[in-house]
C-alpha cells in the first residue's frame, strides 16, 4: 500500500523498519496507551521476522511519514465480512496536536473505503484518550461502548476502553484533494 496527500505518506512497513519500530514499540510512554507501559520488549530481530509475514490480503502493518521521515505508524485488519479494524500511534511527540492523526486517519479511511470496498471500519481506544475520541468523532466516527475495567495493562492495572464504528456515508475526510 501507498498513499500520499500533500508532505504525507502511508506505506507498508518492511523489514528496513524493524529499528525504527523496535525503538517505537520499546519506549514505554509511547506505548503506554496500548497497555506497555514499559514497552512491548520485542527484539528488531522478532520485529523483522513478523514483518516478512505481514500479509496484505488480510490487513497491514503501515509506516506513516512526513517529509519522508517517519514519525509513527498504523495499521488494519480483517475482522469480518467487509469490516476492518484500524489503529495509529502518532510517535514523535513533537508532532502531536498538530492534525496529523486526522489527516493520517482520512488518508487510510477513504483508501479502505473507496479502493478496498470495506463496509465499516471499527477501532477502540483507552477511555484516557481523550484526544484521540476527539479526532475519532471528528472523523465521524460513532461511540459504540464503553467497556469499563475489561482489560490488564502490563503492570496489571485495570483498564477501560472506547469502542467506535465508521460507516461510509459518516465518514468526513480532511485529506480531500
Amino acid at each position: 500500500m501507498l498513499i500520499r496527500f500533500e508532505n504525507l505518506t502511508i506505506r507498508n512497513a518492511t523489514t528496513d523498519d524493524a529499528e525504527q519500530l523496535a525503538s517505537w514499540w520499546n519506549d514505554g510512554k509511547i506505548m503506554a496507551h496500548a497497555g506497555f507501559p514499559n514497552g512491548t520488549g520485542e527484539t528488531v530481530e522478532e520485529i523483522a521476522s513478523s514483518l516478512e509475514r505481514n500479509a496484505e490480503d488480510s490487513g497491514q502493518l503501515l509506516i506513516l511519514e512526513r517529509d519522508e521521515v517517519p514519525i509513527g505508524e498504523m495499521d488494519y485488519h480483517k475482522v469480518g465480512e467487509d469490516v476492518a479494524e484500524i489503529g495509529i500511534k502518532i510517535c514523535d511527540f513533537s508532532l502531536h496536536d498538530k492534525g496529523l492523526g486526522k489527516l493520517f486517519l482520512s488518508m487510510l479511511i477513504d483508501f479502505l473505503f473507496t479502493k478496498l470496498q470495506y463496509k465499516k471500519i471499527i477501532l477502540d481506544t483507552n477511555l484516557k484518550n481523550q484526544r484521540a475520541q476527539h479526532v475519532y468523532e471528528q472523523l465521524g466516527f460513532r461511540k459504540v461502548q464503553v467497556r469499563e475495567n475489561a482489560w490488564k495493562n502490563q503492570l496489571g492495572e485495570l483498564q477501560s476502553s472506547v469502542d467506535y464504528e465508521l460507516f461510509p456515508g459518516d465518514f468526513i475526510n480532511y485529506a480531500k484533494k
